[in-house]
């Protein structure tokens, strides 16, 4: 696709699925073979949230997935704490320029080791605008093994642009879609009742509403707080509500 045919069809794709297959197939347009894409809600000054929370999307092999996420590299990765401090994009050769200043921590060592065992050593990395202090959204582009990072740098020089475009296009798309974790998704009738609590409801509204027991709503709602990890039914309606899981549209 072109750039207007592509942010055509992101204006109007209906699921995360659908988005991320066409934005990979995009970007290995350009010689991007391999992305994650990385969202939270839940940032502090200390910690990225639960990782159970994050909106991740990513091609990468089971095993690197595997040793970057799941063994907590990324914690660690060079880009993305320059993603933490900076928006826009960043060419991987930074990391190497602070390399030879030896301006790099143990443990930054060990995940470019560990991306140089998996071929992963050539690309860019975009970090988008934050609309609250509590998000931050980035996205990895790694370069097809066996090309340099002066030739990456060379296909960001002419088309950069029109990536960056696409990039920032397919996050404020992502934002809008419903996401839930695996270990998040709430079940159809946790979703109906925390819809009627956001509108006001009683839990007698709500019985009544959903041809339900008192107690059957209250079992409802307990098991939704403890699929989303939180304490009170106020907080599972907002955070269900930041992840597009209220109100579904069913396609």
């Amino acid at each position: 696709m072109d750039l207007r045919e592509y942010l055509h069809f992101v204006t109007n794709v209906q699921s995360l699925e659908e988005l991320w297959d066409a934005h990979t197939r995009q970007m290995n347009h350009y010689g991007f073979d391999r992305l994650i894409y990385g969202y939270t809600r839940y940032r502090t000054g200390t910690s990225l949230g639960d990782p159970d929370d994050f909106i991740v999307l990513s091609n990468h092999s089971a095993e690197y997935l595997q040793g970057f996420l799941h063994e907590g590299l990324y914690f660690h990765a060079p880009m993305l704490h320059w993603a933490l401090d900076h928006e826009g994009a960043s060419s991987w050769a930074t990391l190497a320029n602070r390399f030879q200043d030896g301006n790099l921590t143990p443990e930054e060592l060990k995940v470019m080791e560990f991306n140089l065992k998996m071929q992963v050593t050539a690309g860019y990395t975009v970090s988008f605008r934050s609309v609250s202090i509590r998000s931050k959204g980035a996205i990895s582009l790694a370069g097809r093994h066996g090309l340099t990072q002066h030739e990456i740098d060379q296909t960001w020089a002419e088309h950069g642009d029109d990536i960056l475009l696409m990039n920032n296009f397919a996050h404020l798309k992502i934002l809008t879609l419903p996401f839930s974790a695996p270990s998040r998704a709430l079940t159809k009738r946790q979703r109906e009742a925390l819809e009627w609590v956001g509108d006001g409801k009683t839990t007698q509204d709500i019985a009544l509403l959903m041809g339900l027991t008192s107690a059957t709503v209250e079992k409802h709602l307990r098991l939704a707080r403890e699929s989303l990890s939180v304490e009170t039914t106020a907080q599972a309606v907002l955070k269900a509500a930041l992840q597009n899981q209220m109100f579904v549209v069913e396609t």
